[in-house]
């Protein structure tokens, strides 16, 4: 008599955490499941999907509507990834001079001394497991962590670009000079985060990573010994464009605060690029509309008021957001007054200064035509944290009207 037949048990339902009312946090039972869900819906994506970011032991999926976001979340509660989805990453080599601060320390704290962090460190077979933190920071693991050491007691306010760094079971470069806590063990002048590729990121969810020690690149500099070079390039803030002869404005005083935005860098949180944009999107939507621009053109956030600016060419602009109009002034002296939420023309020469506001905190200011600023990412919003976009605004910057693709401006 044969042996009774039983069925495959189901796996348990995973836990969802609702954010907001557009996503979920999906609590997965290991970084394993992490990986295998994030596979999976970035190669199958649920209807109205946006978004979908791992980290250690969740996945957050965002939606474009409500209504998406509910009918997913239990078809992701309980999907059954494909395992071989988690086999599709390349083989990435960085090379590595072991010589970090901190590189005696951890031996010390694990217990196998300098040689024997260096060869564990190198001889694990890391994974790009998920993203973070900044642009081109790529939390990696080994399923056979080879050692664990803990953060640092006291975080270091800047850690050099191209820092090879560990922290418990994982290991990261920094991609830019910025403040952690990880213990350094070496650097590296891989370029782990370049806008110039055509993939900025040198490292994706799901690469097989090879840390290979090097001996340290040596230049000979007049006067001195033998240097190492340890500075790997660094990604700068995009520029403004050259405006000369073009209609625009120029910023006499930027106020307290004034950035480029626009609708932001969604779906980039896998590679450590916030969303960003506009922090009042819908002020910026209507400030766009005010003045007859599409919705995802960039304008003026300014902070409290102060922002001048004086026009070449007459320009059709708005003010939306907070409350708080502005005063315009011709060359003679003479001002006008102009309220929010209407548009309104600034001719040639003249000035516009936006009022502090009487309530509310930031004001949007439409230019007919939006603002030729290159677009980083797909995006022209200025990321403060990222490091991308332009620059915070300074007295004497001159932004341009964009013009479309035939080289004609795109306003009257």
């Amino acid at each position: 008599m044969s042996a009774p037949h039983h069925p495959a048990a189901t796996p348990p339902a995973r836990p969802i955490r609702w954010v907001g009312t557009q996503g979920f946090l999906v609590e997965c039972a290991s970084l394993e499941d992490v990986m295998a869900v994030h596979a999976h819906l970035t190669a199958h994506p649920e209807r109205g999907q946006r978004q979908v970011m791992a980290a250690a032991a969740t996945v957050l999926v965002t939606f474009t509507s409500q209504a998406a976001a509910e009918h997913a979340a239990p078809r992701v509660s309980t999907l059954t990834p494909d395992a071989g989805e988690l086999t599709g990453g390349r083989i990435v080599e960085i090379p590595v001079v072991y010589d970090g601060e901190d590189l005696a320390e951890v031996g010390r704290l694990t217990g196998l001394g300098v040689d024997g962090v260096i060869r564990a460190h190198s001889e694990a077979d890391w994974f790009a497991a998920f993203g973070g933190f900044a642009p081109g920071f790529m939390y990696c693991a080994s399923e056979a962590a080879p050692f664990e050491a803990p953060r640092r007691s006291s975080p270091r306010t800047a850690v050099p670009a191209g820092a090879v760094a560990v922290a418990g079971a994982f290991s990261a470069v920094y991609p830019r000079t910025s403040p952690g806590g990880w213990q350094l063990l070496g650097h590296t002048t891989a370029a782990l985060w370049d806008l110039g590729r055509e993939q900025p990121a040198l490292l994706q969810p799901g690469d097989r990573v090879r840390y290979v020690p090097v001996r340290p690149t040596a230049s000979v500099t007049s006067g001195t010994d033998a240097a190492v070079e340890d500075t790997p390039p660094a990604d700068a803030a995009a520029g403004l464009p050259s405006v000369a002869g073009r209609r625009g404005v120029t910023v006499v005083d930027p106020g307290l605060l004034t950035l480029v935005q626009d609708l932001g860098r969604p779906g980039l949180g896998d590679l450590g690029v916030v969303a960003s944009g506009a922090a009042d999107r819908d002020a910026a939507r209507q400030a766009n509309r005010l003045v007859g621009n599409r919705s995802r053109e960039a304008v003026l956030e300014t902070v409290l008021g102060g922002l001048t600016l004086t026009a070449h060419g007459h320009q059709v602009m708005a003010l939306a957001g907070a409350e708080a109009g502005g005063t315009i002034t011709a060359a003679d002296g003479a001002t006008r007054r102009v309220p929010a939420r209407t548009p309104f023309v600034v001719l040639d020469g003249q000035t516009l200064t936006v009022d502090e506001p009487a309530g509310g905190l930031r004001v949007y200011v439409g230019l007919r035509g939006g603002l030729d600023v290159p677009p980083v990412l797909g995006s022209r919003s200025t990321d403060t944290l990222s490091g991308l976009g332009p620059a915070a605004l300074r007295a004497g910057d001159r932004l341009a009207r964009r013009v479309d693709a035939a080289g004609e401006e795109t306003g009257a």
